[in-house]
Protein backbone atom coordinates (compact mmCIF):
# COMPACT_ATOMS: atom_id res chain seq x y z
CA UNK A 1 0.00 0.00 0.00
CA UNK A 2 2.80 2.43 0.96
CA UNK A 3 4.59 1.57 -2.29
CA UNK A 4 1.46 2.39 -4.32
CA UNK A 5 1.02 5.76 -2.57
CA UNK A 6 4.64 6.78 -3.08
CA UNK A 7 4.56 5.55 -6.68
CA UNK A 8 1.45 7.66 -7.32
CA UNK A 9 3.17 10.76 -5.87
CA UNK A 10 6.23 10.22 -8.07
CA UNK A 11 4.08 9.57 -11.17
CA UNK A 12 2.16 12.80 -10.57
CA UNK A 13 5.39 14.78 -10.12
CA UNK A 14 6.89 13.20 -13.25
CA UNK A 15 3.98 14.35 -15.41
CA UNK A 16 4.12 17.84 -13.90
CA UNK A 17 7.89 18.14 -14.37
CA UNK A 18 7.93 16.73 -17.90
CA UNK A 19 6.49 19.95 -19.34
CA UNK A 20 8.89 22.17 -17.38
CA UNK A 21 11.92 20.13 -18.43
CA UNK A 22 10.80 20.17 -22.07
CA UNK A 23 10.57 23.96 -21.79
CA UNK A 24 14.22 24.48 -20.87
CA UNK A 25 15.33 21.79 -23.32
CA UNK A 26 13.55 23.65 -26.13
CA UNK A 27 14.38 27.21 -25.01
CA UNK A 28 17.59 26.92 -22.93
CA UNK A 29 19.00 30.38 -23.68
CA UNK A 30 15.71 32.13 -23.06
CA UNK A 31 15.17 30.25 -19.78
CA UNK A 32 18.63 31.28 -18.53
CA UNK A 33 18.19 34.93 -19.59
CA UNK A 34 14.84 35.13 -17.81
CA UNK A 35 16.28 33.44 -14.73
CA UNK A 36 19.12 35.97 -14.46
CA UNK A 37 16.69 38.88 -14.52
CA UNK A 38 14.46 37.17 -11.93
CA UNK A 39 17.42 36.65 -9.61
CA UNK A 40 18.68 40.24 -9.76
CA UNK A 41 15.16 41.66 -9.54
CA UNK A 42 14.48 39.56 -6.43
CA UNK A 43 17.72 40.70 -4.75
CA UNK A 44 17.87 44.33 -5.93
CA UNK A 45 17.03 45.72 -2.47
CA UNK A 46 19.58 43.62 -0.58
CA UNK A 47 22.80 45.25 0.58
CA UNK A 48 24.76 43.45 -2.16
CA UNK A 49 22.11 44.32 -4.75
CA UNK A 50 22.23 48.02 -3.91
CA UNK A 51 26.04 48.14 -3.87
CA UNK A 52 26.17 46.54 -7.30
CA UNK A 53 23.25 48.47 -8.81
CA UNK A 54 21.05 45.45 -9.49
CA UNK A 55 18.13 47.77 -10.30
CA UNK A 56 19.91 48.89 -13.49
CA UNK A 57 20.74 45.38 -14.74
CA UNK A 58 18.81 44.48 -17.89
CA UNK A 59 21.16 41.95 -19.50
CA UNK A 60 24.19 39.74 -18.91
CA UNK A 61 26.41 42.54 -20.22
CA UNK A 62 25.10 44.83 -17.45
CA UNK A 63 25.46 42.03 -14.90
CA UNK A 64 29.10 41.32 -15.79
CA UNK A 65 29.92 45.04 -15.80
CA UNK A 66 28.34 45.70 -12.38
CA UNK A 67 29.19 42.55 -10.41
CA UNK A 68 32.74 41.25 -9.89
CA UNK A 69 33.54 37.54 -9.93
CA UNK A 70 33.64 36.28 -6.36
CA UNK A 71 35.69 33.64 -4.59
CA UNK A 72 34.60 32.44 -1.17
CA UNK A 73 37.26 34.57 0.50
CA UNK A 74 35.89 37.78 -1.02
CA UNK A 75 32.29 36.88 -0.17
CA UNK A 76 33.05 35.57 3.31
CA UNK A 77 32.55 38.85 5.27
CA UNK A 78 28.91 39.04 4.14
CA UNK A 79 28.37 35.36 4.90
CA UNK A 80 29.81 35.78 8.41
CA UNK A 81 27.49 38.70 9.08
CA UNK A 82 24.55 36.60 7.91
CA UNK A 83 25.61 33.71 10.16
CA UNK A 84 25.51 36.12 13.10
CA UNK A 85 21.91 37.06 12.34
CA UNK A 86 21.95 39.93 9.85
CA UNK A 87 19.55 39.43 6.94
CA UNK A 88 18.81 40.93 3.53
CA UNK A 89 22.55 41.11 2.84
CA UNK A 90 22.72 39.13 -0.43
CA UNK A 91 19.30 37.41 -0.61
CA UNK A 92 15.99 38.91 0.62
CA UNK A 93 14.45 35.90 2.38
CA UNK A 94 15.73 34.77 5.78
CA UNK A 95 18.74 32.47 5.61
CA UNK A 96 19.24 30.24 8.63
CA UNK A 97 20.93 27.18 7.08
CA UNK A 98 24.63 27.04 6.25
CA UNK A 99 26.31 24.06 4.60
CA UNK A 100 29.71 23.51 6.14
CA UNK A 101 32.09 22.62 3.37
CA UNK A 102 35.72 21.89 4.19
CA UNK A 103 37.73 20.19 1.51
CA UNK A 104 40.99 18.44 2.33
CA UNK A 105 42.80 21.20 0.45
CA UNK A 106 41.86 23.83 3.01
CA UNK A 107 41.85 23.46 6.77
CA UNK A 108 39.48 26.41 7.07
CA UNK A 109 35.80 25.56 6.74
CA UNK A 110 33.50 27.31 4.32
CA UNK A 111 29.93 28.11 5.30
CA UNK A 112 27.74 28.15 2.21
CA UNK A 113 24.35 29.87 2.63
CA UNK A 114 21.34 27.65 1.86
CA UNK A 115 18.13 29.64 1.49
CA UNK A 116 14.64 28.16 1.66
CA UNK A 117 14.42 28.82 -2.10
CA UNK A 118 17.63 26.86 -2.74
CA UNK A 119 16.42 24.00 -0.54
CA UNK A 120 13.03 23.69 -2.22
CA UNK A 121 13.67 24.73 -5.83
CA UNK A 122 17.21 23.42 -6.23
CA UNK A 123 18.29 20.61 -3.90
CA UNK A 124 14.89 19.02 -3.18
CA UNK A 125 13.69 19.55 -6.73
CA UNK A 126 16.81 17.86 -8.05
CA UNK A 127 16.33 14.87 -5.76
CA UNK A 128 12.82 14.38 -7.14
CA UNK A 129 14.06 14.86 -10.71
CA UNK A 130 16.75 12.24 -10.17
CA UNK A 131 14.13 9.68 -9.16
CA UNK A 132 11.72 10.76 -11.88
CA UNK A 133 14.27 10.32 -14.66
CA UNK A 134 15.21 6.91 -13.32
CA UNK A 135 11.59 5.77 -13.11
CA UNK A 136 10.81 7.19 -16.56
CA UNK A 137 13.73 5.23 -18.06
CA UNK A 138 12.96 2.08 -16.07
CA UNK A 139 9.15 1.73 -15.87
CA UNK A 140 9.41 -1.83 -14.48
CA UNK A 141 11.38 -0.62 -11.45
CA UNK A 142 10.64 -1.97 -7.99
CA UNK A 143 12.57 0.87 -6.34
CA UNK A 144 9.82 1.71 -3.85
CA UNK A 145 9.12 -1.85 -2.76
CA UNK A 146 12.16 -1.39 -0.55
CA UNK A 147 14.34 1.40 0.85
CA UNK A 148 17.20 3.52 -0.41
CA UNK A 149 20.43 3.41 1.60
CA UNK A 150 21.75 6.95 1.89
CA UNK A 151 25.30 7.61 3.00
CA UNK A 152 25.87 11.22 3.93
CA UNK A 153 25.38 13.72 6.71
CA UNK A 154 28.72 12.99 8.32
CA UNK A 155 27.98 15.52 11.05
CA UNK A 156 24.73 16.53 12.67
CA UNK A 157 23.30 19.99 12.23
CA UNK A 158 24.21 22.27 15.15
CA UNK A 159 23.09 25.75 16.16
CA UNK A 160 25.59 28.58 16.01
CA UNK A 161 24.62 32.22 16.67
CA UNK A 162 21.01 31.42 15.77
CA UNK A 163 22.01 29.77 12.50
CA UNK A 164 22.03 26.05 11.72
CA UNK A 165 25.25 24.53 10.41
CA UNK A 166 26.01 21.07 9.04
CA UNK A 167 27.16 19.46 5.83
CA UNK A 168 24.69 19.67 2.97
CA UNK A 169 23.50 16.08 3.21
CA UNK A 170 22.70 16.60 6.89
CA UNK A 171 20.69 19.74 6.10
CA UNK A 172 18.76 17.88 3.39
CA UNK A 173 18.03 14.98 5.75
CA UNK A 174 16.72 17.50 8.33
CA UNK A 175 14.37 18.99 5.70
CA UNK A 176 13.41 15.80 3.85
CA UNK A 177 9.69 15.30 3.07
CA UNK A 178 7.97 12.51 5.01
CA UNK A 179 7.61 10.17 2.04
CA UNK A 180 11.32 10.41 1.18
CA UNK A 181 12.34 9.85 4.81
CA UNK A 182 9.94 6.91 5.07
CA UNK A 183 11.53 5.19 2.08
CA UNK A 184 15.14 5.83 3.20
CA UNK A 185 17.57 4.01 5.47
CA UNK A 186 19.20 4.32 7.92
CA UNK A 187 17.02 6.27 10.35
CA UNK A 188 17.57 10.00 10.71
CA UNK A 189 19.12 9.44 14.13
CA UNK A 190 21.81 7.17 12.67
CA UNK A 191 22.22 9.13 9.43
CA UNK A 192 23.17 12.23 11.42
CA UNK A 193 25.65 10.58 13.79
CA UNK A 194 28.85 12.59 13.99
CA UNK A 195 31.30 9.75 14.81
CA UNK A 196 31.93 8.15 11.43
CA UNK A 197 33.22 4.77 12.62
CA UNK A 198 30.39 4.24 15.13
CA UNK A 199 27.97 5.41 12.48
CA UNK A 200 29.20 2.81 9.96
CA UNK A 201 28.43 -0.02 12.38
CA UNK A 202 25.05 1.50 13.21
CA UNK A 203 24.15 1.76 9.52
CA UNK A 204 24.99 -1.90 9.01
CA UNK A 205 22.96 -2.89 12.09
CA UNK A 206 19.90 -1.05 10.73
CA UNK A 207 20.12 -1.99 7.07
CA UNK A 208 21.59 -5.47 6.76
CA UNK A 209 18.17 -7.11 7.17
CA UNK A 210 16.23 -4.44 5.22
CA UNK A 211 15.11 -4.75 1.60
CA UNK A 212 17.55 -2.22 0.14
CA UNK A 213 16.78 -1.41 -3.50
CA UNK A 214 19.05 1.61 -4.10
CA UNK A 215 22.26 3.22 -2.87
CA UNK A 216 23.18 6.92 -2.75
CA UNK A 217 26.49 8.46 -1.71
CA UNK A 218 30.09 9.27 -2.57
CA UNK A 219 31.77 6.23 -4.24
CA UNK A 220 34.88 6.12 -2.05
CA UNK A 221 32.94 6.10 1.23
CA UNK A 222 30.17 3.83 -0.09
CA UNK A 223 32.86 1.32 -1.03
CA UNK A 224 34.17 1.37 2.56
CA UNK A 225 30.64 0.71 3.86
CA UNK A 226 29.92 -2.10 1.39
CA UNK A 227 33.20 -3.83 2.21
CA UNK A 228 32.29 -3.70 5.90
CA UNK A 229 28.86 -5.15 5.10
CA UNK A 230 30.57 -8.11 3.39
CA UNK A 231 32.98 -8.54 6.30
CA UNK A 232 30.11 -8.51 8.79
CA UNK A 233 27.85 -10.88 6.87
CA UNK A 234 30.48 -13.19 5.38
CA UNK A 235 28.74 -12.92 1.98
CA UNK A 236 30.65 -12.99 -1.31
CA UNK A 237 28.88 -10.02 -2.90
CA UNK A 238 26.32 -7.36 -2.02
CA UNK A 239 23.49 -9.04 -3.94
CA UNK A 240 23.63 -11.89 -1.44
CA UNK A 241 22.81 -9.30 1.23
CA UNK A 242 20.37 -7.16 -0.77
CA UNK A 243 19.09 -9.24 -3.73
CA UNK A 244 16.70 -6.53 -4.96
CA UNK A 245 19.34 -3.83 -5.28
CA UNK A 246 18.94 -2.16 -8.69
CA UNK A 247 20.61 1.28 -8.83
CA UNK A 248 23.42 3.34 -7.31
CA UNK A 249 23.10 7.16 -7.41
CA UNK A 250 26.63 8.51 -7.05
CA UNK A 251 28.54 11.79 -7.21
CA UNK A 252 31.27 13.78 -5.52
CA UNK A 253 34.29 12.11 -7.11
CA UNK A 254 35.16 10.59 -10.49
CA UNK A 255 33.56 7.16 -10.61
CA UNK A 256 35.95 5.61 -13.16
CA UNK A 257 38.61 4.44 -10.65
CA UNK A 258 35.90 2.61 -8.69
CA UNK A 259 33.74 1.23 -11.53
CA UNK A 260 35.34 -2.23 -11.80
CA UNK A 261 35.31 -2.73 -8.03
CA UNK A 262 31.58 -2.01 -7.93
CA UNK A 263 30.91 -4.37 -10.83
CA UNK A 264 32.63 -7.17 -8.93
CA UNK A 265 30.86 -6.32 -5.69
CA UNK A 266 27.45 -6.03 -7.41
CA UNK A 267 27.57 -8.71 -10.15
CA UNK A 268 24.30 -7.91 -11.89
CA UNK A 269 24.23 -7.36 -15.64
CA UNK A 270 21.38 -4.85 -15.63
CA UNK A 271 22.42 -2.98 -12.47
CA UNK A 272 22.19 0.79 -13.07
CA UNK A 273 24.60 3.57 -12.15
CA UNK A 274 23.22 7.11 -12.15
CA UNK A 275 25.61 10.03 -11.70
CA UNK A 276 24.67 13.37 -10.16
CA UNK A 277 26.58 16.64 -9.98
CA UNK A 278 25.81 18.58 -6.83
CA UNK A 279 27.71 20.59 -4.26
CA UNK A 280 27.00 22.69 -1.18
CA UNK A 281 26.52 25.64 -3.54
CA UNK A 282 23.84 23.97 -5.65
CA UNK A 283 22.68 21.04 -7.74
CA UNK A 284 23.85 21.45 -11.33
CA UNK A 285 23.39 18.37 -13.48
CA UNK A 286 22.21 14.78 -13.47
CA UNK A 287 22.27 11.68 -15.62
CA UNK A 288 18.93 11.40 -17.38
CA UNK A 289 19.58 8.36 -19.61
CA UNK A 290 20.43 4.77 -18.71
CA UNK A 291 24.10 3.80 -19.16
CA UNK A 292 25.19 7.34 -20.08
CA UNK A 293 28.41 9.03 -19.00
CA UNK A 294 27.04 12.49 -19.78
CA UNK A 295 25.03 14.74 -17.48
CA UNK A 296 22.12 16.97 -18.43
CA UNK A 297 22.73 20.55 -17.25
CA UNK A 298 19.61 21.55 -15.33
CA UNK A 299 18.66 25.10 -16.23
CA UNK A 300 15.66 25.80 -13.98
CA UNK A 301 17.01 25.24 -10.47
CA UNK A 302 17.45 28.95 -9.71
CA UNK A 303 21.08 28.94 -10.91
CA UNK A 304 22.42 31.21 -13.66
CA UNK A 305 25.56 29.87 -15.31
CA UNK A 306 28.62 31.59 -16.73
CA UNK A 307 31.76 29.95 -18.07
CA UNK A 308 35.47 30.79 -18.34
CA UNK A 309 37.50 28.93 -21.00
CA UNK A 310 40.41 27.42 -19.06
CA UNK A 311 42.82 28.60 -21.77
CA UNK A 312 41.87 32.16 -20.70
CA UNK A 313 41.46 31.52 -16.96
CA UNK A 314 42.67 34.36 -14.71
CA UNK A 315 40.65 33.66 -11.58
CA UNK A 316 38.54 36.61 -10.48
CA UNK A 317 39.94 38.73 -13.33
CA UNK A 318 38.59 36.41 -16.03
CA UNK A 319 36.11 37.24 -18.78
CA UNK A 320 33.04 34.99 -18.84
CA UNK A 321 30.70 33.77 -21.55
CA UNK A 322 27.09 32.60 -21.27
CA UNK A 323 25.49 29.34 -22.32
CA UNK A 324 24.82 30.60 -25.85
CA UNK A 325 28.55 30.81 -26.64
CA UNK A 326 29.93 27.57 -25.21
CA UNK A 327 31.53 24.99 -27.49
CA UNK A 328 31.93 21.24 -27.35
CA UNK A 329 35.18 19.72 -26.01
CA UNK A 330 36.46 22.90 -24.32
CA UNK A 331 37.24 22.94 -20.60
CA UNK A 332 35.42 25.71 -18.73
CA UNK A 333 35.59 26.97 -15.17
CA UNK A 334 32.07 27.23 -13.78
CA UNK A 335 30.62 30.50 -12.42
CA UNK A 336 27.23 30.46 -10.68
CA UNK A 337 24.69 32.98 -9.42
CA UNK A 338 22.06 31.33 -7.24
CA UNK A 339 18.78 31.65 -5.37
CA UNK A 340 20.79 31.46 -2.15
CA UNK A 341 22.53 34.77 -2.90
CA UNK A 342 25.85 33.61 -4.32
CA UNK A 343 26.71 36.10 -7.07
CA UNK A 344 29.13 35.30 -9.89
CA UNK A 345 30.64 32.73 -7.56
CA UNK A 346 33.71 30.85 -8.75
CA UNK A 347 32.94 27.36 -7.51
CA UNK A 348 36.28 25.87 -8.54
CA UNK A 349 35.00 23.08 -10.81
CA UNK A 350 35.81 22.59 -14.48
CA UNK A 351 33.38 21.05 -16.96
CA UNK A 352 33.30 20.19 -20.64
CA UNK A 353 30.25 20.23 -22.91
CA UNK A 354 29.68 16.99 -24.79
CA UNK A 355 26.49 18.16 -26.55
CA UNK A 356 24.62 21.43 -27.11
CA UNK A 357 21.15 20.14 -28.01
CA UNK A 358 20.43 19.58 -25.19
CA UNK A 359 23.31 20.90 -23.09
CA UNK A 360 25.15 17.88 -21.70
CA UNK A 361 28.40 18.00 -19.74
CA UNK A 362 31.19 15.99 -18.16
CA UNK A 363 32.99 17.09 -15.00
CA UNK A 364 36.68 17.38 -15.84
CA UNK A 365 38.21 18.48 -12.54
CA UNK A 366 39.00 21.47 -10.37
CA UNK A 367 40.61 24.78 -11.24
CA UNK A 368 43.17 24.13 -8.49
CA UNK A 369 43.58 20.38 -8.94
CA UNK A 370 46.22 20.12 -11.62
CA UNK A 371 49.99 19.91 -11.86
CA UNK A 372 51.69 22.53 -13.98
CA UNK A 373 55.01 23.05 -12.21
CA UNK A 374 57.02 22.30 -15.34
CA UNK A 375 54.54 23.32 -18.09
CA UNK A 376 53.10 19.81 -18.30
CA UNK A 377 49.49 20.98 -17.69
CA UNK A 378 48.42 17.65 -16.25
CA UNK A 379 44.77 17.65 -15.20
CA UNK A 380 42.60 15.21 -13.29
CA UNK A 381 41.02 13.75 -16.43
CA UNK A 382 44.46 12.92 -17.90
CA UNK A 383 45.44 11.20 -14.68
CA UNK A 384 42.21 9.21 -14.28
CA UNK A 385 42.38 7.98 -17.90
CA UNK A 386 46.04 6.96 -17.57
CA UNK A 387 45.41 5.14 -14.28
CA UNK A 388 42.62 3.18 -15.94
CA UNK A 389 45.03 2.05 -18.68
CA UNK A 390 47.72 1.03 -16.17
CA UNK A 391 45.19 -0.85 -14.02
CA UNK A 392 43.78 -2.73 -17.02
CA UNK A 393 47.25 -3.78 -18.17
CA UNK A 394 48.34 -5.00 -14.72
CA UNK A 395 44.97 -6.29 -13.39
CA UNK A 396 45.24 -3.81 -10.53
CA UNK A 397 42.59 -1.65 -8.90
CA UNK A 398 43.00 1.56 -6.91
CA UNK A 399 41.34 2.71 -3.71
CA UNK A 400 42.92 6.17 -3.37
CA UNK A 401 45.86 8.21 -4.61
CA UNK A 402 47.48 11.63 -4.66
CA UNK A 403 50.16 13.20 -6.87
CA UNK A 404 52.58 16.04 -6.18
CA UNK A 405 55.68 17.52 -7.78
CA UNK A 406 59.33 16.72 -7.21
CA UNK A 407 60.98 20.12 -7.55
CA UNK A 408 64.25 20.65 -9.38
CA UNK A 409 67.28 21.06 -7.12
CA UNK A 410 70.63 22.01 -8.61
CA UNK A 411 71.22 19.62 -11.50
CA UNK A 412 68.44 17.31 -10.36
CA UNK A 413 65.49 17.25 -12.73
CA UNK A 414 61.89 17.45 -11.66
CA UNK A 415 59.20 14.82 -11.65
CA UNK A 416 55.92 13.63 -10.20
CA UNK A 417 55.65 11.68 -6.97
CA UNK A 418 52.66 9.40 -6.50
CA UNK A 419 51.23 7.69 -3.43
CA UNK A 420 48.76 4.99 -4.46
CA UNK A 421 46.72 2.72 -2.21
CA UNK A 422 45.70 -0.35 -4.20
CA UNK A 423 42.71 -2.53 -3.39
CA UNK A 424 44.29 -5.07 -5.75
CA UNK A 425 48.04 -4.63 -6.10
CA UNK A 426 49.92 -5.00 -9.40
CA UNK A 427 52.32 -7.91 -9.39
CA UNK A 428 55.16 -5.63 -10.51
CA UNK A 429 54.94 -1.99 -9.41
CA UNK A 430 57.62 -0.98 -11.93
CA UNK A 431 55.50 -2.27 -14.81
CA UNK A 432 52.51 -0.34 -13.50
CA UNK A 433 54.64 2.84 -13.39
CA UNK A 434 55.81 2.31 -16.98
CA UNK A 435 52.28 1.75 -18.29
CA UNK A 436 51.10 4.84 -16.40
CA UNK A 437 53.91 7.00 -17.78
CA UNK A 438 53.31 5.79 -21.36
CA UNK A 439 49.58 6.42 -21.09
CA UNK A 440 50.16 9.97 -19.79
CA UNK A 441 52.44 10.65 -22.77
CA UNK A 442 49.77 9.35 -25.16
CA UNK A 443 47.06 11.45 -23.54
CA UNK A 444 48.88 14.75 -22.86
CA UNK A 445 51.28 16.18 -25.44
CA UNK A 446 52.69 18.73 -22.96
CA UNK A 447 53.60 15.94 -20.56
CA UNK A 448 55.10 13.95 -23.42
CA UNK A 449 57.27 16.92 -24.47
CA UNK A 450 58.58 17.41 -20.93
CA UNK A 451 59.26 13.68 -20.57
CA UNK A 452 61.03 13.41 -23.96
CA UNK A 453 64.55 12.09 -23.27
CA UNK A 454 63.95 13.05 -19.60
CA UNK A 455 64.66 16.66 -20.62
CA UNK A 456 62.56 18.23 -17.85
CA UNK A 457 60.66 15.42 -16.15
CA UNK A 458 62.05 12.16 -14.86
CA UNK A 459 59.84 9.02 -14.85
CA UNK A 460 57.12 9.05 -12.18
CA UNK A 461 58.11 7.96 -8.68
CA UNK A 462 55.42 5.73 -7.17
CA UNK A 463 54.96 4.70 -3.54
CA UNK A 464 52.69 1.77 -2.80
CA UNK A 465 50.74 2.95 0.25
CA UNK A 466 50.07 0.69 3.19
CA UNK A 467 46.49 -0.47 3.59
CA UNK A 468 44.35 2.22 5.21
CA UNK A 469 46.87 5.05 4.75
CA UNK A 470 44.42 7.57 3.32
CA UNK A 471 41.76 6.55 5.82
CA UNK A 472 44.25 7.18 8.64
CA UNK A 473 45.21 10.53 7.14
CA UNK A 474 41.58 11.69 6.86
CA UNK A 475 40.86 10.44 10.38
CA UNK A 476 43.81 12.39 11.74
CA UNK A 477 42.41 15.52 10.07
CA UNK A 478 38.89 14.76 11.40
CA UNK A 479 37.59 14.37 7.85
CA UNK A 480 36.11 10.88 7.81
CA UNK A 481 32.99 10.25 5.78
CA UNK A 482 30.42 12.35 4.03
CA UNK A 483 31.74 14.54 1.25
CA UNK A 484 35.38 14.70 2.35
CA UNK A 485 37.78 13.73 -0.41
CA UNK A 486 41.45 12.99 -0.90
CA UNK A 487 43.12 15.75 -3.00
CA UNK A 488 44.27 14.14 -6.23
CA UNK A 489 46.71 16.61 -7.81
CA UNK A 490 48.61 19.52 -6.36
CA UNK A 491 51.34 21.96 -7.33
CA UNK A 492 52.51 21.73 -3.71
CA UNK A 493 54.25 18.92 -1.82
CA UNK A 494 52.18 19.52 1.33
CA UNK A 495 49.91 16.47 0.99
CA UNK A 496 52.69 14.18 -0.21
CA UNK A 497 54.89 15.11 2.76
CA UNK A 498 52.07 14.59 5.27
CA UNK A 499 51.25 11.17 3.85
CA UNK A 500 54.89 10.07 3.70
CA UNK A 501 55.26 10.78 7.41
CA UNK A 502 52.33 8.40 8.07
Amino acid sequence: MAFQIINSIISWFLKKRKHQIELFLKYPIEVQKELLLQLVQTAKNTEFGKENNFAAIKSHIDFAANVPIQKYETFEPLIERCRKGEQNLFWPSTIKWFAKSSGTTNAKSKFIPVSEDALEYCHMKAGKDMLCHYIHNNPETHLFTGKGLRLGGSSEVYEDNGSYVGDLSAIIIENMPFWADYSSAPSQEVALMSNWEIKMDAIIDETVHENITSLAGVPSWMLVLLNRVLERTGKKNILEVWPNLEVYFHGGVNFNPYREQYKKMIPKADFKYYEIYNASEGFFALQDINNSKELLLMLDYGIFYEFIPMTEYKGENSQTITLSKVKIDVDYALIISTNAGLWRYLIGDTIRFTALKPYRIKITGRTKHYINVFGEELNIENVEDALKVACNKTQASILDYTVGPIFMEGKEKGGHEWIIEFSKKPSVLGAFATFLDTALKDINSDYEAKRNLNITLMPPKIHQARDGLFYSWLKKKNKLGGQHKVPRLSNSRAFIEELLTL
